[in-house]
This record gives C-alpha cells, sequence and structure tokens, in this order.
C-alpha cells in the first residue's frame, strides 16, 4: 500500500486523512473485470496414516524439497505447515486453472516421495498441529489471538481453504461495477459457505457445524475477522474499518514486537504512542485485518473452505468467476441473493445469523438450497461465454448434482461416513482424494 521510498533516512507518519485517501485509492482499483485468481491452502498429512502428526523436522524437509521446484504460483507456508499455491493474475479462468493444476501436480509429487500428501480440508479433523512457524509476525499475531479464545490458533495452525480473487470491478454503475461486487461477494458470501462446507470435526469429534473453519473465524471476533457495515460507500466503509480496527502489533526491528491492547490504528496516529505510525505501518496493518471480503486492490473473498478431491478446488473458483465476471450471471445471482440480506439484521458479515446458519448447516438451509441451485445454474449457463472447457463445465455440473441438488456439501460425506464406521470417528482415509466416499 505504501509508495516508493523517497530517499528519507526516516520513514514519514501517517494522519487521518492520508490513511483515508491512501485507502480509498489502493485497495479499490478499479477498471473493467480482467484478471482473476486462486490462492489454495492444503494440510499436509502423512500418507500412510493422516491421522499421525507430522514432525515438524519432517515438515521442514518437505518444504524445502518442494522449493526446488519450478512454480508458475507463489508457494508459502502458514503457521501450522500448512502449503499454499498462490496463482499469478490470470487473463481467464482456464488459464488459472491450467497454472495451478500444473504446479500442484509437481509438488504432490515431490510430497509423495516423502511420504505425504495435500489434504484438502477446511480444518484438521483430529488435531490442532503445533506452530511450525517462529517467526515475530507469527508470535504477535498468537499473542494478541490468545486473549479472545483458542479459536485463534486453530485458524493459525489447522486451517484450510480455497481464496478466490477478482477484479474490484468498473468504477461506473451497473453488475460489474464495484459498488455492485462489493455487495454481491458479501451477500454471496454465505451461499459459498454453505455449499461447499468441507470441515465438520475438531480433535476427531464432529462439531455440530458443517464449516468448522468458518465457526472459527467467527469466534474469533469482529475487530480482527469481521467486515465493514455495507451501509455506505464500500471506499469509504473499508477506510473507516482499518482506522478504527485493533492493531495486532507494533514492530520493531530491534526487539520482541508489542501486542497492544484495544488500541485502533486511528488512536495509535492520535497517541503516537509507543512511537508514532508510518505507511509501512499501515500497510502491514491492512495484512492483519481477516475479513471474508478483504479489498487489496482486488476482492479477495476468504470463506470458502479446502475441497476434497486433487481437482475440487476448480469448482469454486470457476462458480465464482462465472457469478462475477459474466453480467448475465452476475444480475441473476443479485436477484437471487438479494432477499437474504434480511437475515444479517443489519451486522457485518460473518457475525450475523444467516453467516452463522450457513456454516452450521448448510443446504439443509431452504432458503440457502434454493439460493445455491439458482447461482450454480446461472454459472453453469455463464461458463462457456467466458471460455470454460468441457472438464471444468462438467466438474461444476457433476457438484451440482451430487451436492447442491441433493441440499448437501462435502461436510455430510464425511458425517455419513463417520456414521458408517464403527467407534464413532472419523475413518482416517475419507478426506483424501478420491478416497472421499461417494
Amino acid at each position: 500500500m505504501s509508495d516508493a521510498s523517497d530517499g528519507c533516512a526516516q520513514p514519514r507518519t501517517v494522519t487521518e486523512a492520508e490513511v483515508d485517501a491512501l485507502v480509498r485509492g489502493i485497495c479499490f482499483k478499479t477498471g473493467p473485470p480482467r484478471r482473476l485468481g486462486v490462492e489454495v491452502e492444503w494440510l499436509v498429512h502423512e500418507l500412510r496414516d493422516p491421522r499421525l502428526p507430522v514432525s515438524p523436522e519432517r515438515l521442514a524437509a518437505a518444504h524445502a524439497a518442494v522449493r526446488t521446484v519450478p512454480l508458475r504460483s507463489a508457494l508459502t507456508v502458514e503457521p501450522g505447515g500448512q502449503l499454499e499455491l498462490s496463482s499469478p493474475p490470470a487473463a481467464s479462468l482456464m488459464e488459472c486453472v491450467g497454472t495451478v493444476s500444473a504446479d500442484l501436480d509437481a509438488v504432490r509429487a515431490v510430497l509423495r516421495r516423502d511420504g505425504l500428501v495435500l489434504a484438502g480440508l477446511g480444518h484438521d479433523p483430529w488435531r490442532t498441529p503445533p506452530r511450525f512457524l517462529r517467526e515475530p509476525r507469527y508470535d504477535a499475531m498468537e499473542d494478541c489471538l490468545d486473549r479472545g479464545g483458542p479459536a485463534g490458533r486453530a485458524m493459525m495452525r489447522a486451517s484450510a481453504s480455497v481464496q478466490v480473487c477478482l477484479d474490484a470491478g468498473y468504477e461506473e454503475p451497473g453488475p460489474l461495477g464495484h459498488v455492485r461486487r462489493w455487495w454481491l461477494a458479501h451477500r454471496l458470501g454465505p451461499v459459498l459457505v454453505a455449499a461447499f462446507a468441507n470441515s465438520p470435526f475438531a480433535d476427531g469429534r464432529p462439531t455440530g457445524w458443517l464449516s468448522t473453519r468458518q465457526l472459527r473465524w467467527e469466534q474469533i471476533g469482529t475487530g480482527r475477522a469481521g467486515g465493514p457495515a455495507l451501509d455506505t460507500d464500500p471506499r469509504a466503509a473499508w477506510a473507516r474499518h482499518v482506522l478504527d480496527s485493533p492493531v495486532m502489533c507494533v514492530r520493531d526491528d530491534g526487539g520482541p514486537w508489542q501486542v497492544p491492547r484495544d488500541l485502533t490504528f486511528r488512536e495509535w496516529i492520535r497517541t503516537g504512542a509507543p512511537r508514532p505510525p508510518t505507511r509501512e505501518d499501515l500497510d502491514y496493518h491492512a495484512t492483519t485485518l481477516f475479513p471474508p471480503v478483504r479489498p487489496r486492490g482486488h476482492l479477495e473473498l476468504r470463506m470458502i473452505d479446502a475441497q476434497p478431491g486433487d481437482d475440487g478446488w476448480i469448482v469454486p473458483l470457476a462458480v465464482t468467476t462465472a457469478l462475477f465476471d459474466d453480467p448475465e450471471a452476475t444480475e441473476t445471482a443479485y436477484r437471487a441473493v438479494k432477499p437474504l440480506a434480511e437475515r444479517t439484521h443489519g451486522l457485518p458479515a460473518p457475525h450475523n445469523a444467516l453467516w452463522r446458519d450457513a456454516a452450521r448447516v448448510g443446504l439443509a438451509d431452504p432458503e440457502l438450497r434454493e439460493v445455491a441451485a439458482g447461482c450454480f445454474a446461472a454459472a453453469l449457463r455463464a461458463l462457456p461465454r467466458l471460455g470454460a472447457g468441457r472438464v471444468v463445465v462438467d466438474a461444476v455440473e457433476a457438484y451440482r448434482d451430487r451436492y447442491v441438488a441433493r441440499g448437501r456439501c462435502p461436510a455430510d460425506d464425511l458425517l455419513e461416513t463417520l456414521r458408517a464406521t464403527a467407534g464413532g470417528r472419523p475413518r482416517h482415509h475419507s478426506p483424501h482424494g478420491k478416497d472421499t466416499p461417494s
């Protein structure tokens, strides 16, 4: 978010007015929707028995081996040892799918030689792993989140997602305008939570929620994981949200990072303590906010659980892209989700009844099921217009028939397997790839 260095020896501090202007101008870069991307997170499990913990030494060796492979996507490691691939901005859905699929094939081959496998689950069903990364950022994050209970540690170490990244949209009004796309992302969000819920377990037992991952985000609280109100211009709403959200930490190159309590960025500017904030601090602060829809020059949709199977991630990417980038599908989705707004009671996402119902019962909710069916139908009509290949269209159609049309999601498969398994604990192979039960 910050500008290039101007050659000054000391970092320049920021004012509230400058923060407002920077956030407005940089977090919503408008123009024709031309680019998209995806970030796919994966748990890393033992191939022979995913119930066994993976030692830090094995994880470190596996990560080092993967880093030797040439990839087009950016490879990062999450605090619990999860792997994430972030695609480069793509000019089309098929370009994005092709790039990430090839990179995943290469990563899986390396991990398999080490006896490890990528697991497509929104939340580790057996344990909250120990923290793998020991860095000042994650030390501070854990200290901060621990004040609200154990949900923060579970989110950091045991969760994985499919994050779809889309252009903010046109400056002008209309189906592809940035105001409409911002609003649609928040109203479509719970439909995506419900349709793709894939995390019903924690610590080896059902949690009572189909998306335990989304439950964890809800439990973290509004200041860190909540979004702004939707009753005003998106730029103004996000700028105010950034200023009024609590600071996670104050970085210090010479020692441990301070973790203040209840200090908003606005108050930090006004008090100048423990030191005046800079533009770099503003950049960093924005990365410590985790709403379900995050503007980063583009829109980052963060509410979708990691999906089962080698290619399960393609379906939410394709459906979401179609509903945002095809004008006809966008208009259909907008009309379909509009009545859902009443169930939020005006409260921001995800801390309202609509988002909670989506994470708890998924498409067993009749209204969410009806809206999801309409959105999938619109996406299937739009995908050929966006140049989607037959394999992608067939995958979306198969998902629609297997899950959406039946009011189900992948979490229902996992729970069904539990009910059929003696002992009442998740069967060890059920979440992985093609072993996912029918």
